[in-house]
């Protein structure tokens, strides 16, 4: 009798934690809807606050709590730059901090003083014209694990499909959403200063580089394909652009997008090639500079629009 009791007691038990634990997985997110849309950005132009890092995506939580800890009300905002699939843990580049002013607004200069003392930096972002977006529920601790699951595959598939170009992304925490976004235009202005000025060495050392080796103006060409590295003072938009280095989302079918056990991303190569309309604007341009430089001018032109 009491054997039949005790069994009774503990099938109740293990029925009402996996209850609770379903209730929990659900109230996270776990059946939300998710919309990958093209179309305007969840947030206008803002003014933040950050810091910027390089190391495994995995410690980035730390960045979120200080963050969060100096001024609770705000909302919250991570950049990730790198494909930890592609890109070793201790070199993957992001930024956390915390939104201080959206359009017009003007930042709280109490907050803003207390985020210098403890050494996070002032930048901002533009409003762009048109973003990749989706959004997904944050009520738990659980649901940006689940986010990160279940929004970035779809993201994926959306820009695969449609062939877009979209970096670096944007996590926005507020008003009880994940805001996932990646713009398609002026995304260099989306880069902080550190890592444009780490691009920036990068590329001097490549034009020494290829100086030294005398291979030609192709390997000397700042937006070369084989150089890989991003246009940091573009202000255009980039519907298809050249390839840009650890700027990507993944293209394996993991499902694993951040490559981290809470808050890990990990993105795919944009399939950035030049259209047939850019080619032909390009070469238009080149024949208008080509009239007004005379006959030498007329000759390299050819010679350059004959290789392509």
């Amino acid at each position: 009798m009491m054997a039949d009791w005790v069994g009774l007691c503990v099938a109740t038990g293990l029925l009402i934690t996996l209850l609770s634990v379903a209730g929990y997985a659900l109230y996270s997110g776990l059946l939300s809807d998710i919309t990958v849309l093209t179309g305007h950005p969840p947030i206008k132009k803002i003014t933040f606050v950050y810091k910027f890092k390089k190391g495994p995506y995995e410690s980035c939580g730390e960045l979120f709590k200080e963050s969060h800890g100096i001024g609770p009300k705000l909302s919250c905002i991570g950049v990730y730059y790198d494909d930890p699939k592609k890109v070793p843990g201790p070199q993957c580049r992001y930024a956390v901090g915390s939104i201080l002013s959206e359009g017009e607004n003007q930042a709280d200069e109490g907050l803003l003083k207390s985020y210098e003392t403890s050494g996070f930096k002032v930048f901002s972002f533009p409003e762009v014209t048109h973003v990749v977006t989706a959004s997904f529920p944050h009520r738990t601790l659980f649901s940006v694990l689940l986010g990160m699951r279940r929004v970035y595959p779809r993201l994926k598939h959306y820009i695969k499909a449609r062939r877009l170009c979209a970096h670096p992304f944007l996590e926005i925490y507020r008003e009880g959403l994940i805001q996932f976004m990646a713009p398609l235009a002026r995304q260099g202005d989306f880069y902080v200063p550190e890592l444009r000025q780490a691009e920036r060495r990068l590329l001097e050392r490549e034009d020494l580089h290829s100086d030294s080796e005398g291979s030609g103006s192709d390997s000397n060409s700042e937006y070369s394909s084989g150089s890989g590295v991003l246009p940091l003072d573009s202000r255009e938009p980039s519907l298809a652009a050249s390839s840009v280095r650890s700027v990507a989302i993944q293209d394996e079918e993991d499902g694993d997008y951040r490559g981290r056990s809470s808050r890990g991303k990990s993105f795919k190569e944009p399939d950035c090639e030049q259209t047939g309309g850019q080619k032909a604007e390009r070469e238009e341009r080149l024949h208008r500079d080509s009239d007004e430089k005379g006959p030498e001018a007329q000759e390299w032109l050819g010679a350059v629009v004959g290789e392509e």
